[in-house]
């Protein structure tokens, strides 16, 4: 039994978690702390119960005892698959990260995957794979080789693939690419980390570089913070006269990113900017416009169009 799995292996501390988020659900966070506490004792080495625990604590307004059991979270877990580093952040105990651990993507992915669609489109409006599809038909180019890294569900596939020729995916998670299979819409599916150098990500695995005349990542940006590995990533996928099409959540005015408390992080017009010129790309197009909905508030975001010189 690994401590990071969501059962704790023992009966009775399942049951009292089980009534611990009902009462949590219920809107009483601080009795839901106090039974998971309980729990807890049972299996203190329980790395989810403690991450439980700390949202409790959070939600209850017990900043100091959340920082506690985050910290827990994060010694018994510490390839971090819950994000309690994150967490911790956010509640100032620790620089804000560069990035998130790439353990806690892929988990939060893989565990999303299976209503990643009807919670994103149907509940949040997001509309990231219309938008940028929209930018990149305003070239008027047809694409022969297309690579969408963070690929998820396979959401912008069908928005471009009759103006491409191959179209291939990369994502971090198996799930999302599972479901991405399904469409039947990209050539190739295959998993890559977008946070590691290139020749680490797995993007070029078997495969040329700059071979892409259009490279794409749609609403993967803000699960990486400093964005230094994608751009390297793409200035190795991406072919003289290659087009690039992306997008990112507004962080506003200021020169880099910040974590927001959704977890995910927002990139500055400015910052992205100094990226793509530092890695010899033209600004073609951009587009500032709201992407989705987060807890019944529009999120605003910036939609980039880019080119590499021929």
């Amino acid at each position: 039994m690994q401590p990071h799995q969501l059962s704790s292996g023992d009966v009775i501390a399942d049951r009292r978690a089980d009534y611990a988020r009902m009462l949590e659900e219920g809107g009483e966070p601080e009795a839901a702390a106090e039974l998971l506490e309980q729990a807890l004792e049972l299996v203190p080495a329980w790395a989810a119960g403690w991450y439980r625990l700390a949202t409790y604590r959070e939600k209850a307004g017990g900043g100091e005892a959340a920082i506690e059991a985050y910290r827990r979270t994060l010694a018994l877990d510490p390839d971090d698959i819950f994000g309690a580093a994150l967490k911790l952040a956010l509640l100032g105990d620790g620089a804000i990260p560069d990035r998130p651990p790439s353990r806690y993507v892929e988990r939060l992915f893989d565990d999303y995957a299976d209503r990643f669609e009807s919670a994103l489109v149907e509940k949040l409006d997001y509309s990231v794979p219309q938008k940028l599809a929209a930018l990149v038909a305003s070239t008027g180019r047809r694409y022969e080789c297309v690579v969408d890294l963070g690929c998820g569900t396979g959401l912008l596939g069908p928005e471009i693939r009759a103006g491409v020729g191959r179209l291939v995916g990369f994502d971090l998670s198996q799930n999302m690419l599972a479901k991405a299979a399904e469409k039947h819409v990209y050539d190739s599916l295959a998993q890559a980390d977008l946070s590691l150098a290139p020749d680490l990500s797995g993007v070029f695995v078997d495969a040329a570089r700059h071979r892409a005349d259009l490279v794409t990542a749609a609403d993967v940006l803000m699960y990486l913070g400093n964005l230094e590995s994608v751009f390297a990533i793409i200035g190795e996928l991406a072919a003289s006269g290659a087009d690039i099409a992306f997008s990112v959540e507004d962080a506003g005015e200021g020169e880099g990113f910040h974590l927001a408390p959704s977890l995910r992080y927002a990139h500055s017009e400015a910052y992205v900017r100094m990226l793509l010129a530092r890695h010899g790309l033209e600004v073609l197009k951009i587009v500032k416009t709201i992407i989705r909905k987060d807890g019944g508030k529009p999120v605003s975001g910036i939609l980039f169009l880019a080119r590499k010189p021929a």
